[in-house]
């Protein structure tokens, strides 16, 4: 097979991004439930509808791979996530604050996406798999519109009433 050890590395990042939105799920119901504004909140209620769909959309990169769609655990995602339980337990007291370290978190989680999910695009593109890179490059765009909209919420709220 050409490119076997490019493939090889495509399916176990594949493997390990669906094992961290499946890791991501929990997060984000910990991070609706912490966060004081409502936007925050919602936005973290959307995401992860999106989650749903984005593990949905790597189910069908498994199958049009021929295989079956098995994550494993992602270590990184792993130590995002206690980064921010910590966050959470640390502001509890100060939500004017902890709505900023809520989104700092976050932000951190969608970085690790978005370079996750570039990686798999351009892995699908040299390896010529066209479907597996449609569907990536549609969770890629997904992640950073809620990096902007994290953004967003930031400069225009968590992080100026933080600041007051």
């Amino acid at each position: 097979m050409p490119n076997a050890h490019l493939h090889e590395l495509f399916t176990e990042e594949l493997k390990d991004i669906l094992g961290a939105e499946r890791q991501l799920l929990k997060g984000l119901k910990k991070l609706a439930s912490a966060a004081a504004n409502q936007k925050l909140k919602e936005a973290f209620e959307t995401h992860y509808q999106q989650t749903e769909g984005q593990i949905e959309r790597l189910k069908t990169v498994f199958s049009s791979l021929g295989m079956a769609a098995r994550g494993k655990k992602c270590k990184a995602m792993e130590g995002l996530l206690e980064e921010a339980d910590e966050i959470a337990e640390d502001f509890q007291d100060s939500p004017e604050v902890l709505d900023a370290a809520l989104i700092s978190a976050a932000q951190k989680v969608e970085h690790y996406e978005i370079a996750s999910y570039g990686c798999l695009v351009t892995y699908a593109k040299l390896m010529g798999h066209t479907e597996a890179q449609e569907l990536l490059a549609a969770t890629l765009a997904e992640e950073k519109e809620t990096d902007e909209l994290l953004t967003m919420i930031a400069t225009e709220e968590a992080n100026t009433q933080g600041a007051a």
